[in-house]
């Protein structure tokens, strides 16, 4: 047997067997004896303690969520938990505290106290921790990507996109200083000078969806910590555990103590993120209802609020379109992630009409494999919840109730040795029509809406006409259509024949419409100016005034001193 130090001076986690990685196989002994064991971080002999837990002995419960407050990983007070479950088998993998006020005003207290030296600290010092961030990310992607499969479902190659994804934003951070240079002008009068200078706010928080465990974390901390800014993170309480690795990964990187806090809970722990004075900006990517009653609330208190709400995402077919590479592209975008993306494309719009994608398409969806995210070849995981699964299920049914022509369903599906997993396979609608609620409400599943248009035009005027404006794509040869497309689309991210068009992180993530609310994006230039505020300087010295060697000039202001 291996011992494996935690990290940690709290607590110590023994392993049986592991080597510095753990593989989620059900029969593991690390399963057998803790029920759940989330992988190392930090070098291949340490295993950091995210979770309260005890020897072998003590196997029986599942380990409890740790906080982080003031640069260390403490046990919650609360007499409140919740269970965070793997989706596709509905084990409990931990416990996860619903944070107390008096701790979530410490974690806000230990931000402020933090804030002045880390703003303070220069620019390539925090750019520095930056570099080594996205160093520990690269060296433990593994340890991440296990973990958000086990917590959200999603395959391992998936996890470890999300894992990459949030990691391009750490690079982007890393090269922070164009986007923080002010402006200046001399002369803007005689002998006076102006200058703008962007300068952090204060402590600023984010609260985080389930779908993208690590990705959205890295969309919002380590911007708002280049630019000098302390943080509150609230991941999801559904799957807090890449969160609380990268948290941990970041004090590696050398981020002081108080710099970056992490808080669990559910609505009342967002309230007192919203209500909290001393919090001065706030990141949330979520649903429609979630997102709306955060901006509310946060303005109303004077904060700066950039919400990212829900989407219903069209792909626009032309006639010309390649069939296979299309096919494939609206299967991957559809059905991948369990639909579970704000960046799914939900709706299909065949132009001139749709019989000759059925088959193809329908061909396309029935060989996608579903499974456990950790197993083999699996192409579609579980949803998150039981709930999600009804919910989703459900808005089928709405459709066929309303007309819709059912060309695939993939409710009822039990996958072998996950049958209690809440799974839902894909499934295809066709004769979608707005006003159905499988159309205006988004399902966040493995569903494809399919409808037709005469034209580019009425294909525009559809995607126009729903509430939600995040992304769109279409697929053609035709480099007029692309052109009359991109410009006409009231849609903030457009692909050309790229499903999935979400922007590098040196440009911003720009939904419009009812799929987001405030006036800032996330990450990229708007990111930078989201979490920092304009200070101009005007200056006027005096010629008199510069000191000249040797002068025998008395100094102004000292006639008649003493008189």
């Amino acid at each position: 047997e291996t011992e494996h130090t935690i990290l940690s001076s709290s607590t110590r986690l023994w392993l049986s067997g592991c080597s510095g990685m753990w593989s989620p196989v059900r029969s593991s002994v690390a399963v057998s004896k803790l029920r759940h064991v989330y992988t190392a971080v930090g070098s291949q002999q340490t295993q950091t303690c995210l979770y309260s837990s005890g020897s072998p002995a003590d196997a029986g419960e599942p380990p409890k969520v740790k906080l982080l407050l003031d640069g260390a990983l403490v046990d919650s007070t609360t007499k409140n938990w919740i269970n965070v479950v793997n989706p596709a088998n509905q084990r409990v993998l931990s416990r996860l505290p619903l944070t107390t006020p008096v701790e979530f005003n410490a974690a806000v207290a230990s931000a402020k106290a933090a804030f002045p030296k880390w703003r303070d600290t220069p620019l390539p010092a925090r750019s520095r921790v930056m570099f080594k961030l996205q160093e520990l990310i690269r060296a433990h992607t593994e340890e991440l990507a296990h973990s958000i499969t086990q917590e959200q479902g999603k395959t391992l190659a998936d996890a470890r996109g999300d894992v990459f994804r949030g990691l391009e934003v750490v690079e982007a951070a890393c090269g922070i200083a164009p986007f923080m240079a002010g402006e200046a002008m001399e002369n803007v009068a005689t002998g006076i000078d102006c200058i703008s200078i962007r300068q952090p706010l204060g402590v600023v928080a984010g609260i985080c969806p389930f779908n993208f465990p690590a990705m959205v974390p890295l969309w919002m901390f380590p911007m708002a910590l280049a630019a000098g800014n302390t943080f509150i993170l609230k991941p999801s309480e559904k799957d807090p555990g890449a969160a609380l690795m990268l948290a941990e990964l970041a004090l590696q990187a050398g981020l002081p103590k108080g710099v970056l806090n992490v808080v669990h809970g559910t609505h009342d722990v967002v309230n007192h993120i919203l209500d909290h004075p001393d919090i001065k900006a706030i990141s949330f990517v979520g649903s429609n209802t979630a997102g709306r009653y955060i901006y509310k609330r946060a303005s109303e208190q004077g904060k700066r609020c950039q919400s990212n709400l829900g989407a219903k995402n069209h792909a626009v077919i032309m006639p010309d379109a390649d069939v296979d590479s299309t096919v494939k592209a609206l299967a991957g975008a559809a059905f991948g992630a369990a639909g579970q993306r704000c960046m799914a494309i939900s709706t299909a719009v065949f132009v001139g009409g749709m019989d000759r994608w059925r088959e193809p398409l329908m061909q396309a969806a029935k060989g996608l494999k579903m499974n456990a995210g950790w197993e083999k070849d699996t192409d579609i995981g579980p949803l998150i919840s039981p709930e999600a699964k009804a919910r989703c299920e459900g808005l089928i049914q709405s459709g066929v109730d309303q007309g819709a022509q059912l060309l695939l369903d993939g409710r009822g599906v039990s996958v072998p040795g996950y049958e209690t997993g809440n799974f839902v396979g894909p499934t295809l609608l066709a004769g979608v029509q707005p006003g159905m609620r499988c159309y205006d409400e988004e399902i966040f599943g493995p569903v494809l809406c399919c409808m037709e248009a005469d034209d580019l035009e009425h294909a525009v005027a559809i995607v126009n006409g729903n509430e939600h404006g995040n992304g769109c794509a279409i697929f053609t040869n035709s480099g007029a259509a692309a052109r009359q497309f991109q410009n006409q689309v009231e849609v903030g991210m457009v692909g050309i024949n790229v499903p999935i068009p979400v922007p590098l992180p040196f440009f911003s993530f720009t939904g419009w419409r009812g799929s987001f609310q405030g006036d800032l994006h996330m990450y990229g230039r708007a990111g930078v100016q989201f979490y920092t505020q304009l200070k101009t300087v005007t200056s006027k010295w005096a010629p008199a005034s510069v000191p000249v060697p040797g002068s025998s000039q008395r100094l102004p202001g000292l006639d008649r001193v003493g008189a």
